[in-house]
């Protein structure tokens, strides 16, 4: 289990929201810093649970 707000969390919350790859660039999550995930996780994931 990854310690949350973690590079490792936000991975694994994109990948259940199946996106395993950046949406633009085509390239795997685990080669970007995680304040990259960090606004995927943001733009994917939370706006839509509201």
């Amino acid at each position: 289990m990854a310690h949350i707000y973690s590079k490792g969390w936000f991975i694994q919350r994109l990948v259940e929201a199946g996106i395993t790859r950046h949406p633009l660039e085509r390239r795997k999550l685990q080669l970007y810093k995680t304040y990259v995930l960090r606004n995927l996780y943001e733009k994917f994931v939370e706006n839509n649970q509201k």
